[in-house]
Order: C-alpha cells, then sequence, then structure tokens
C-alpha cells in the first residue's frame, strides 16, 4: 500500500464500522444548539443523532460551521512529519467553504513541508454521498491503488455519484433558503413532499414534488432504477435518514429487490441534519449521469 493517508470531514456521515473498513481519517465539524457548541464525531460522543433531532422537533435552533484552517493543520501536521502523503475527500462546494478552507490550509502547509504531497478533491456531495465517493476511493487504496491513480478516477468519475433525497419537514428547507416561507406552509397543507438531488456542481436542488410520504420514499427507488449502474450484485449504496429508520428501511428493502448485495446505512449527523431536518431519507450510488 503506497504511503499516503487519506482524510474527509464528518459532512460524509459514515458510521465508526466503515472508518474502521476503510483506514480514513475524519475531521469533527462543529454544531451549536441551543447556544452550546459540539464536535460531530462518527461515533457521536458527544450527542446522539436521536438526542439532536428529538431536540430540533422540540422547537430548538442548530447552527453549523465549518472546519477550521486550523483544525486542518492539526490533523495533517503529524502523518506530514512522518512522511506520508494527504489525500483530503472534501463535502460538497456547491453547499460549503470547506473545500476552499482546505485548498488554504494546504497552500500553507506545503510551504511547511515541500517534499510532501497534499491534494484536495472536491466530492461535489453531502452526507453519505460523499462518504460513498470516500469509500470507493478507499477500497481502491487497499487494493493497492496509487495516490495518482485515486486522484484520477475520482476526478474522471465524480459525476457518477448519485444522490436523491426526500425531507419530511419543509420548514428546514425554509430556514435554508431552499424553498420560500409560502411555498413551505402550502406544501405542507397539502401534503406535498419535495425530491431533490445534488445536481453536476455539487447543489441540493428541488427536482420533483410528490403528494405523501410513501409517494417520495418510492420516488427515491424510481430514480435508482433510472440512473443506476445495472451490474447490481457487485454495488454498494449507502442510504442515510434523520431519525426515521423505519421509512429507510423501507427504501432498502427496496434497493434489495434489485438484487444489490451491500445496502449501508447510517444516520444523517447534525451537520447535515441541521438544514435537512428530521425524517430526511437519502439515497446514494453509483450511475449517472446525475
Amino acid at each position: 500500500m503506497e504511503n499516503y493517508v487519506l482524510f474527509s470531514e464528518s459532512t460524509c456521515d459514515l458510521t465508526p464500522e466503515l472508518v474502521q473498513e476503510m483506514d480514513i481519517q475524519i475531521l469533527p465539524m462543529t454544531f451549536t444548539l441551543d447556544g452550546q457548541s459540539y464536535r460531530n464525531y462518527p461515533d457521536n460522543r458527544e450527542m446522539s443523532p436521536k438526542t439532536f433531532y428529538d431536540k430540533l422537533r422540540n422547537g430548538s435552533m442548530s447552527t453549523t460551521s465549518q472546519v477550521a484552517i486550523t483544525d486542518y493543520e492539526d490533523a495533517f501536521t503529524p502523518f506530514l512529519e512522518q512522511g506520508k502523503d494527504i489525500l483530503y475527500l472534501a463535502f460538497s462546494s456547491g453547499l460549503s467553504g470547506t473545500y476552499q478552507a482546505s485548498k488554504v490550509a494546504i497552500e500553507e502547509l506545503q510551504e511547511k513541508f515541500p517534499d510532501r504531497r497534499i491534494v484536495s478533491i472536491d466530492s461535489l456531495q453531502a452526507s453519505m454521498g460523499e462518504g460513498l465517493f470516500a469509500y470507493t476511493l478507499a477500497m481502491m487504496r487497499k487494493n493497492g491503488a496509487s495516490m495518482e491513480e485515486v486522484i484520477a478516477f475520482a476526478t474522471e468519475n465524480t459525476q457518477r455519484f448519485c444522490a436523491w433525497f426526500t425531507v419530511s419537514d419543509l420548514m428546514f428547507l425554509k430556514r435554508g433558503g431552499r424553498l420560500s416561507g409560502a411555498a413551505a406552509v402550502a406544501g405542507t397543507l397539502l401534503g406535498i413532499k419535495p425530491v431533490l438531488h445534488v445536481d453536476p456542481e455539487g447543489h441540493l436542488i428541488a427536482m420533483e414534488k410528490v403528494r405523501g410520504r410513501r409517494a417520495s420514499l418510492d420516488a427515491l427507488v424510481k430514480h435508482f432504477a433510472a440512473s443506476a449502474d445495472k451490474n447490481y450484485s457487485e454495488m454498494t449504496v449507502f442510504v442515510s435518514h434523520g431519525d426515521c429508520l423505519e421509512d429507510c428501511q423501507y427504501v432498502v428493502d427496496k434497493i434489495k429487490a434489485y438484487g444489490v448485495k451491500r445496502v449501508c446505512i447510517g444516520d444523517i449527523g447534525p451537520v447535515i441534519g441541521a438544514h435537512s431536518g428530521p425524517g430526511t431519507v437519502a439515497l446514494f450510488f453509483l450511475g449517472g449521469p446525475r
């Protein structure tokens, strides 16, 4: 295995088991709830997703902040001092300034470690879409791929990573500026559920509206059937949820009916969940085009 280390941040919503399998380093991002700040670690050591979403349901508001430049420096430096190179897989630049911050940090670190290679790649994904992007590259690394080979694959195949979301509470999209107040109120009264995806530039955009929760979950599966790679038995699919495991399992069962052997379930962590709200279900797979 080549002498390089993979990094990502906690917006990838990877479970501790996947983090261990992938041999990847995760930078925790920060969220603030009821005036107190917490770090979002994969093992949820500072707050469980259940507690977080219960607080949102009870009216608490949460805000988030990206990884600070000093956090990159503190995390990367020990590995660089050991003579290792760094490949950082970043949260979508269409949703956060994290990728740009990582580039600034890398420029500063490159001056201190001119003999080391430090590269940041924009995943153009969020939640376990970013996680699936990282997982795919981590498996390449475990199978002996060089850093150059992994970078080349990521660059050529970023648009093959597909993401589809649906949300339960439209008011969280309203707070995030992705839906007008009038549309949120009207949609809530009519039982309208938006179906969203991550576009080629990494933005989360609404694609269609359906009436009823079950119809919105079925829409995720419909888009999977339309655009996923057809080697179902060999593919890995990720599904994440905002404290709605039963709805998530409904989608998982539908996906497995296509013959997909591995479907990994994870929680949508507080950093993403602050903007999507409880009841969100998200589906991620390789296919395309987006």
